[in-house]
């Protein structure tokens, strides 16, 4: 046994204490998992697709932050059990709802994987156990729809078992907070439901921090991506403004960034991307409607960032001059993923910009280290090499994600025409145009 896993403080009296559930081992799940194991807790992971279920049974990651060696070591001691077979959950005492929640195509609330989690666990809910949900949802999810759905199981939520809330807080790519570290949000449907999610969160995380209600927790998780939806979109409308205005954006925000209160930087770029800021906020302003409210604030954020991809093909169109249009043009994009150093393509402003260049009759390659291929509709891009041929050969190189690592120099130096969307190449000037999102520039003009 790798001798840095401990036993955990939540075995009390039997096997069975020492073993949790993680029902869905995505992007949530299966760090969450692997955080179970570092502290000695036993996991029970259910994944139903079949082919993650065989990579974990090989001790394959799909995860970028999880290790294979940690991986294999821990199925392998069968410390992470994976299995599509819900009826092992009977052991477990306590067991973590990680399935995703995102939206349907009218952008209303899809809780159709909660809904299968707890119909699929019902049938084995045990008396005393824990059920724990962490995906983001609207507020009351856990009352209105996952109550009801285990307690048709016979057992009593608050009397029978015990039902609590707390709301994962994953950041993909991110290593300077690791899982256990950032301080996590517990609530339960009665007091005693959250000392038990206290309990059992006590030892995996650092800091727990309860809350009074379900909804609380619920709400608490919207607020904290409404609010960098909000404040990402404005930046990008200022950016926009400051192209207009011949300012550098970059350049204010470090100028505003010097006050020692009362402000916090937020940095343009292409679009919002990723499974939580684009998606979460619309279950708030659904939930407001559903109320017979509004919130005016996230309706035009979320506008303000679906504009920024038709944005950037506008400024492609203006580098490429008056001459040329996108029809049988070729196009590069250098990193597609929706944030850097991460092969995350959830939400990705990548897919609409290519999509429209595609529309426009543009010819699109993209390279990005991270992501080997991609479906765009119904065919699949794969990434080219990073040649000095490929980089001269395109009309236009368009850095939408900057990757560590990327050539930057070279590609300034090679690319006939480059559009910056990241502020990538701050400083430096090419042989051809070169223009940077948000800092005054005009192609030639440095």
């Amino acid at each position: 046994m790798n001798d840095k896993y401990t036993t955990s403080a939540f075995d009390r009296s039997s096997r069975e204490a020492n073993k949790v559930g993680v029902i869905g081992l995505g992007y949530v799940g299966l760090p969450l998992a692997m955080a179970c194991v570092r502290k000695g807790l036993q996991v029970i992971g259910i994944e139903v697709d079949e082919r993650k279920l065989q990579l974990l049974k090989d001790g394959k990651s799909y995860i970028q932050d999880i290790d294979d060696d940690e991986l294999e070591a821990a199925v392998g001691s069968g410390r992470l059990v994976p299995t599509s077979d819900y009826g092992q959950l009977t052991e477990a005492s306590g067991i973590i709802i990680c399935v995703p929640t995102p939206l349907t195509e009218e952008h209303t609330p899809d809780v159709s994987f909660i809904t299968n989690a707890c119909m699929c666990l019902r049938a084995y809910l045990q008396p005393n156990q824990l059920v724990v949900v962490e995906s983001t949802t609207y507020p009351g999810t856990t009352r209105e729809l996952v109550q009801p759905l285990l307690e048709q199981s016979g057992l009593k939520a608050g009397a029978d078992f015990h039902l609590a809330y707390s709301p994962e807080r994953i950041d993909p790519g991110n290593h300077s907070y690791p899982v256990e570290d950032v301080p996590k949000l517990v609530s339960g449907i009665t007091p005693r439901c959250l000392e038990r999610v206290t309990e059992l969160y006590g030892c995996i995380f650092r800091h727990v921090v309860p809350v009074s209600s379900t909804d609380i927790a619920e709400a608490a998780k919207l607020l904290e991506n409404s609010f960098r939806l909000i404040n990402i979109s404005f930046i990008n409308e200022f950016a926009k403004l400051c192209d207009e205005l011949r300012l550098n954006i970059w350049e204010v925000i470090e100028a505003a960034s010097t006050k020692p209160y009362g402000f916090m930087p937020f940095q343009p770029g292409p679009g919002i991307g990723g499974h939580c800021i684009p998606v979460d906020p619309l279950y708030l302003q659904w939930t407001a409607r559903r109320s017979g409210a509004e919130s005016r604030f996230i309706e035009l954020s979320h506008d303000t960032n679906e504009t920024m991809p038709q944005y950037m093909v506008n400024r492609i169109i203006r580098l490429l001059g008056p001459d040329r249009t996108l029809s049988g043009s070729s196009i590069l994009l250098i990193g597609i993923a929706y944030k850097k150093n991460i092969a995350d393509m959830r939400e990705s402003s990548a897919l609409p910009l290519i999509k429209l260049l595609q529309q426009a009759g543009a010819e699109v390659k993209y390279y990005d280290p991270y992501v080997p291929s991609v479906r765009i509709g119904a065919s699949v891009m794969h990434s080219v090499e990073l040649t000095d041929e490929v980089l001269s050969g395109a009309g236009c190189v368009v850095i939408h994600t900057d990757h560590g690592g990327l050539p930057i120099e070279r590609i300034v130096a090679k690319a006939a025409a480059l559009y910056d969307a990241r502020n990538a190449t701050r400083g430096m000037q090419g042989a051809g145009k070169l223009e940077r999102f948000g800092d005054g520039t005009r192609a030639g003009v440095q």
